[in-house]
């Protein structure tokens, strides 16, 4: 039921998330070695997620008007370029001068690592967008959950078990090192993708009008009140865990002492839960229903953030990220297979870009938040307390979205045991 292509078509996505799990590490830990402001540290991932708010329309209009196998190739040379310019940069600016309070160190590697963030950024939202309307073309309907599940298994090994753990210990061994590792998995995910045969470009709808485009996919999300919840639900919950992002960086320098070892064995124990949550999240939703699932592992973050800010030590943050990371992906099973079950191949990528602004576009927000927090607490509020705020202030968030959220998966899927989608 999964064939050869889906098999390269999982290969060259695990090797692109696994560069993103390198990334994970050397982007806050090389940010946070040329500043200690949370704010400035901030800046180099919210330039890696501000493109899901500014380019998820855009890339939802092109990925629905060309051949989608096409576009994921040009996005991940683009990919390799940008960390390429990145590690030669960083390569030619050491030895570093130590981080300042305020400030940057170096202006120009702090500019230019920014500036191949937000490259890296862009070309993820049209290469995501364009991987997750291919995967339709590629398995049978009634196999998503199975695909996806699969499909995200093999990717947090890369995004979230291999690619921390080993973006640790090449940023250890050398700075540059990470970077460079990740624009050859980028050109290795290329030749894979390029043995990928088949018809991948989407029916037309009509004479191209980006205007009538976008119209439609906005009337098929306003047609469906599940599919909006599940959009606004996903991007509140990306929002909170944006929040802890940055703060969990200094708050395992500072508070626990470590380093980006450290650091990258909490970020990859969180995949070894999303592996399990993978592989079994299928079953989890022929168990207890699509409805009960998305409910019951909505409310599962609220503990979960509680459980970050006081963590007695390293292991134990690793294991509630395991635990945390299970919950996220068994959620992304009913959402995802949902969508790309629901929506007609000619909107997908239309209706899922407009679904990704609503859900993805949040992601700077929270990492923008985090980072104001935490600089206005540390002068009323000793600096271990101010660093654990975000973590304090997402609990509260979460309790909100779950009550919230509860009640409009219930209604939702109500809806669609009631009546039919058309």
């Amino acid at each position: 039921m999964l064939n050869t292509y889906f098999k390269r078509f999982v290969m060259a996505s695990g090797l692109t998330n696994f560069a993103d799990g390198v990334a994970t590490v050397a982007w806050a830990w090389l940010a946070s070695l040329l500043t200690r402001d949370p704010v400035l540290i901030a800046a180099v991932p919210i330039a890696l997620r501000l493109p899901w708010f500014l380019f998820a329309i855009p890339a939802g209009i092109i990925t629905d008007r060309t051949d989608r196998r096409r576009l994921i190739l040009t996005m991940d040379v683009l990919r390799a370029a940008a960390f390429l310019l990145a590690g030669f940069a960083v390569w030619q600016a050491l030895p570093l001068d130590p981080p300042p309070q305020a400030g940057v160190s170096d202006v120009i590697l702090f500019a230019i690592l920014v500036g191949s963030a937000l490259t890296v950024g862009v070309a993820e939202v049209f290469r995501d967008n364009a991987a997750q309307t291919i995967l339709p073309s590629i398995v049978p309907h009634q196999a998503l959950e199975k695909a996806n599940g699969r499909l995200w298994s093999i990717e947090l090994i890369g995004n979230g078990l291999l690619g921390p753990a080993l973006g640790a210990f090449l940023i250890a061994y050398a700075l540059q090192a990470p970077l460079l590792v990740n624009a050859a998995a980028y050109i290795l995910a290329v030749i894979l993708m390029v043995s990928v045969v088949g018809d991948f470009r989407p029916v037309s709808t009509g004479t191209r009008d980006w205007r009538r485009e976008l119209k439609e996919g906005l009337q098929f999300l306003r047609q469906h009140r599940l599919l909006r919840s599940l959009a606004w639900i996903t991007g509140f919950w990306n929002l909170l865990f944006n929040m802890v992002f940055i703060a969990l960086v200094l708050h395992v320098q500072e508070n626990l002492d470590a380093g980006p070892r450290t650091y990258g064995l909490i970020l990859a124990s969180g995949a070894v839960g999303g592996v399990a949550g993978g592989w079994l999240g299928d079953r989890i939703v022929a168990w207890l229903g699509p409805c009960r699932t998305a409910q019951t592992m909505l409310l599962a973050s609220v503990p979960a953030f509680f459980a970050m800010a006081y963590a007695p030590n390293a292991l134990a943050l690793c294991i509630i990220f395991a635990v945390f990371e299970f919950t996220g992906i068994v959620w992304n099973t009913v959402s995802v297979s949902y969508r790309q079950r629901l929506i007609p191949d000619a909107l997908l990528g239309r209706v899922n870009s407009v679904y990704r602004l609503m859900a993805w576009g949040m992601m700077p927000i929270g990492l923008a938040l985090s980072g104001a927090l935490v600089r206005m607490t540390d002068g009323w509020l000793d600096r271990s307390t101010a660093l654990i705020s975000p973590f304090l202030a997402a609990t509260l968030g979460a309790i909100l979205l779950g009550w919230l959220g509860w009640i409009a998966l219930a209604r939702g899927f109500s809806d669609t045991q009631s009546s039919p989608d058309p």
